[in-house]
């Protein structure tokens, strides 16, 4: 199987209801097709590194699913190289269920939104856990998690990072915009209005000159 995603998604029982419901042939059709959704591209890192958050599934050991929002500035969340995510793990409420649960299970799902935009990307993989700062002690047993700590470095952000998350991705996939509701942050919506407010008060200004003129006439 060459699409990668559907190779790990698409069980027997999946297959099954798609024959039902009529899409199977179309994504037979994808899966015959050249080799996707196995390694990161510039489109997939451009829009990765440009978001401020994503939602993390984990499985506990005793079957549930838990999913877990985790933000930051954007950028934060990194390409590591064509394989591998990583970012630098806040510290939150200090349940811990998502690290807890990655301890009996390694298995992760990733959804990143660019709701503006109203694209969406899944991601699947294996999580790692590398707690930050590294242990006393120097030499080459550390280097690599001091190199991990310099590469998911936010400069600037005030909050406190308890440990680093690797995900080595297994398949990702692009959904459709279909049913996504355009919405936008702060920072986007400024970025929208500041050149109408730069407008409004330039024609404020050329207003008032001409008031001014008026008046002295």
């Amino acid at each position: 199987m060459s699409y990668r995603f559907g190779e790990v998604a698409f069980t027997p029982a999946v297959k099954a209801l798609q024959e039902e419901r009529g899409s199977r042939a179309s994504y037979a059709r994808l899966e015959a097709g050249p080799p996707r959704g196995d390694r990161f591209g510039p489109d997939e890192r451009a829009f990765i590194e440009a978001r401020d958050g994503f939602y993390l599934a984990t499985v506990s050991e005793t079957g549930w699913p838990y999913v877990q929002f985790r933000g930051g500035p954007p950028g934060f969340l990194r390409v590591l190289d064509e394989h591998t995510l990583g970012w630098a793990d806040f510290r939150g409420n200090r349940q811990y269920v998502s690290v807890g649960n990655l301890r009996g299970d390694d298995r992760v799902a990733l959804i990143l939104m660019d709701y503006a935009s109203r694209r969406r990307l899944k991601v699947l993989g294996h999580a790692e856990t590398i707690e930050l700062p590294p242990s006393t002690g120097a030499g080459a047993a550390t280097a690599p998690r001091e190199d991990l700590a310099a590469r998911l470095a936010v400069p600037g952000y005030d909050a406190a990072i308890e440990r680093a998350m690797r995900v080595r991705v297994v398949a990702f996939d692009w959904n459709c915009p279909q049913h996504i509701t355009p919405r936008f942050t702060l920072e986007e919506v400024e970025r929208a209005v500041t050149p109408l407010r730069e407008r409004v008060a330039e024609l404020e200004r050329r207003l008032a000159s001409c008031e001014a003129r008026a008046t002295k006439e």
